[in-house]
């Protein structure tokens, strides 16, 4: 594996308050392997060369413990945005559990969005986070048919893998749900896909899902994303053509249907799913415990 100069790997502070409470963001790797036909890292505008080869920032782990050993307020690092912590070079480096053991040293939070059921390796550091800061687990799943899944998601592990996985992170009190993004137009936007994920999630023990009915599509993702349509569902980039133009936000046109078999099923369930109630549902213990101490 290639490794690449960076000068900081973590971000400054935010309030928390919108994309699953993060306050800092973390990215140990550059690029993606999973080739997932949808994408959006792979626009121009993050002038990632070559990004499905997976790369790392040198020397990472220690720009990650000299950047919290100078952070002045404690938060949730997010990490997953850009590309997967969970890819399999991980495996080998191990970078993402270095950077885990250092998060948990230094009394932080995390919050992990990932494709992959090789978060279930570092249970124990996770298990170690949860006694001190608010972490959640986010793993995206799509389709609840592992054979489309192997179309839309070629190289990650394939959904009843990802199932698994939140099955045995449930099982060690760790808090896991599903992001259920994208949900591919005229591919994955029927009720039988949407209810089958929200009964499989809730089977698993899954906290919450959430969801965004469509897709978007900018630059040269929606070139990659149309020349995989081709090779996998041929003529439907014409349909996409007529219907989006050259939209970036491809909402389906059956989001609205959706949300609401969405909405009962997770009621029924007792699943969360608004980022708000996802965000309070992690955060609360945790705002108890500072409490109690006054």
């Amino acid at each position: 594996m290639e490794f690449i100069p960076a000068k900081t790997i973590i971000s400054g502070y935010a309030d928390g308050s919108s994309w699953f409470g993060d306050n800092y963001n973390m990215n140990i790797y550059k690029g993606c392997c999973h080739g997932c036909i949808y994408c959006d890292s792979r626009s121009e505008c993050y002038r990632i060369e070559d990004f499905d080869q997976v790369r790392a920032k040198d020397n990472a782990l220690a720009l990650i413990a000299r950047e919290l050993g100078s952070k002045r307020r404690k938060g949730v690092i997010g990490t997953g945005a850009m590309s997967d912590p969970y890819n399999p070079l991980e495996q080998e480096h191990r970078l993402t559990r270095g950077a885990l053991e250092l998060i948990d040293a230094h009394g932080f939070g995390i919050s992990i969005a990932t494709k992959s059921d090789l978060v279930t390796r570092d249970i124990d550091v996770l298990t170690s986070i949860k006694t001190h800061s608010p972490f959640l687990i986010k793993i995206t799943v799509t389709t609840a048919d592992d054979e489309l899944c192997r179309k839309v998601e070629p190289r990650a592990p394939v959904a009843s893998r990802r199932f698994s996985a939140v099955k045995q992170l449930a099982a060690n009190g760790i808090f896991a749900g599903i992001l259920m993004m994208p949900v591919l137009p005229f591919i994955e936007d029927n009720e039988d896909n949407v209810v089958g994920i929200i009964r499989l999630a809730s089977e698993a023990g899954a906290k919450f899902i959430y969801p965004a009915f469509g897709v978007t599509l900018r630059q040269n993702q929606r070139e990659w994303y149309y020349s995989k349509l081709d090779e996998h569902f041929p003529g439907l980039r014409y349909k996409y053509a007529k219907q989006f133009g050259n939209a970036y936000e491809c909402n389906s046109p059956r989001a609205n249907e959706l949300w609401r078999v969405f909405k009962a099923e997770c009621d029924k369930f007792g699943i969360v799913y608004r980022m708000e109630e996802i965000i309070e549902a992690y955060r609360e213990p945790y705002r108890s415990a500072q409490l109690s101490l006054f």
